[in-house]
């Protein structure tokens, strides 16, 4: 077997000898009129002819498709490949007596990898394959590189991650995972749009990092000259301004960035989608959130049950028929530890001390605020045991700058997030709308952070300014898209719904990069001198 070099170099050959025959290899179309989808439905639908009538009358109602060879064995006068676009696959017969010597010998030319334009007829082989009697072939792209070998494909994940478009060319699983994707936006917008919610845009770049507990990324604006954030949130502030400013009923599908650590279930780079309305609170989010998540897997799937897997990498049910069971945060945590987080409310050196007098293990807990604290403590020993769709409500005001404190028990917020497979997929809440409430909980972010918790929030002097003109009472909401897609689809692992996850750089690209960078910089200093 030729190695990857020797293979590069005989295709540049091959591709030099189709120039040399005044052949473009890299024409600007091709009129396609048939997928090979298409193609399939045909051959269902109108008779074809059998081959010995082809060869002794052509037609002259040719279908003309166009795709990759991802296959091909030649047999002497008569060759077979399989070509391949985006709806599927179709086997294509070339034959020596249909096309003529020259054209049949040009062949050679012509590597698995290439994308063909083929003219033919539909026919049937005596094994009963659907397959393309080619009449007419044109060179559409040269591959100067091969596919993976067919029964070795892409090894290891990394390798799928980093060369996603030879993982979506080889594994047609892979092609439709990014299909489901795109189309659970799809209903999900339709959903919002018959709510009659309107889709907002709001900026990536914020002067002050906020709408989530996160580390935020950090960029320099040259020509404002000032440091600025790339946003961690689906534009919460940005959404509840637009309502201060008249909109009743907002949404984002957004692009956030979390300058935080990876694991299967955490992206730095990730899509999530928030929504806010006017006059709505929590309780009635739930209700909304019941509905939708109904609508999209019967829309979907047709039913409510689906198979995820399991932290274990196990196949395992969840039905997200509703309603839903619901779970105050606090409760369950004190069941699953025995410890009552709200005895030691505010006082995470107290809270701690008793964390680790149940021999219960925290990373870095020295730098935790109070509120980080107990999401630790009940991500340690509470979320991993919810694997059915469930509500888990009422979190420690701490916890939930942004949300408005419960009226019978201020010490817990109006929230509530969605579980799934020990995944939180949905948090939400009722909004703060009280600006001196807002004041007091960012300053209460400010000590923390201050105090070294990087995810807590900063002070936002522009957003108290926008309630302090009048904000009306209101729910919010952010889905995880990348998890809830992993989640749907059997996935362990959120790249796997990524179709191009940030990857470290390889150093043999790096070296080569560097090289290049500095081989141009050779090249104009040495024009500059010749000036």
């Amino acid at each position: 077997m030729k190695n990857s070099n020797n293979e590069y170099h005989d295709r540049l050959r091959k591709l030099n000898e189709i120039k040399e025959k005044g052949i473009n290899p890299y024409p600007a179309k091709f009129e396609r009129t048939y997928t090979t989808e298409d193609c399939i439905k045909f051959g269902e639908e109108n008779d074809l002819r059998d081959i010995k009538s082809i060869l002794k009358k052509p037609t002259k109602k040719l279908l003309k498709i166009s795709g990759r060879l991802t296959a091909f064995r030649s047999h002497g006068k008569i060759s077979f490949g399989n070509l391949q676009d985006f709806s599927g696959k179709l086997q294509v017969c070339f034959m020596q007596d249909k096309l003529g010597k020259d054209d049949y010998k040009f062949l050679k030319k012509v590597d698995i990898a290439d994308f063909l334009g083929l003219e033919g007829e539909l026919f049937e082989t005596k094994h009963g394959e659907l397959t393309l009697l080619v009449y007419k072939y044109t060179m559409l792209s040269k591959a100067l590189m091969p596919l993976p070998e067919k029964w070795h494909g892409i090894k290891g994940q990394e390798h799928k991650y980093r060369q996603r478009y030879l993982d979506l060319i080889m594994n047609r699983d892979t092609m439709d995972r990014f299909i489901f994707r795109s189309n659970f936006l799809k209903v999900l917008r339709e959903f919002y749009w018959k709510e009659e919610f309107i889709e907002i845009e709001t900026p990536y770049l914020e002067n002050v990092s906020g709408g989530a507990v996160a580390k935020p990324f950090i960029t320099h604006h040259n020509a404002l000259d000032i440091d600025m954030y790339l946003r961690i949130a689906g534009g919460e502030l940005w959404q509840k301004t637009a309502i201060v400013g008249g909109f009743e009923k907002t949404f984002e599908i957004a692009r956030c960035f979390r300058n935080e650590g990876m694991d299967p279930s955490h992206l730095q780079e990730f899509t999530m989608v928030e929504h806010y309305c006017a006059f709505w609170d929590a309780e009635t989010n739930m209700q909304f959130t019941e509905r939708m998540f109904e609508h999209l897997l019967m829309k979907l799937f047709g039913k409510t049950k689906v198979t995820v897997k399991d932290r274990d990498g196990n196949d395992t049910e969840v039905d997200f028929k509703t309603p839903w069971p619901r779970k105050e945060y606090t409760k369950m945590i004190e069941e699953d530890c025995g410890i009552d987080v709200l005895k030691f409310y505010g006082d995470e050196v107290a809270l701690l001390k008793e964390i680790k007098k149940k021999g219960i293990k925290i990373e870095d807990p020295e730098n935790l605020g109070y509120g980080n604290l107990v999401d630790s403590l009940y991500k340690k020993v509470s979320r991993p045991k919810l694997i059915q769709p469930c509500f888990v409500i009422l979190h420690p005001t701490d916890t939930k700058p942004l949300a408005r404190k419960n009226d019978e028990n201020p010490r817990l917020a109006d929230t509530f997030q969605v579980l799934v497979n020990t995944w939180e997929v949905v948090n939400a809440y009722g909004e703060i709308v009280d600006p001196i409430d807002q004041r007091e909980r960012f300053e209460a972010q400010a000590l923390a952070k201050a105090k070294g918790d990087e995810e807590a929030m900063m002070v936002n002097e522009e957003y108290l300014t926008t309630m302090s003109h009048g904000m009306p009472c209101m729910s919010g909401w952010g889905m995880g898209i990348d998890r809830m897609v992993t989640l749907l689809t059997g996935q362990e692992n959120l790249k796997d719904l990524v179709l191009f996850p940030i990857m470290k750089p390889l150093e043999e690209h790096s070296k080569k990069n560097k090289k290049a960078q500095e081989k141009a910089r050779k090249l104009a200093k040495k024009k500059k001198s010749n000036g």
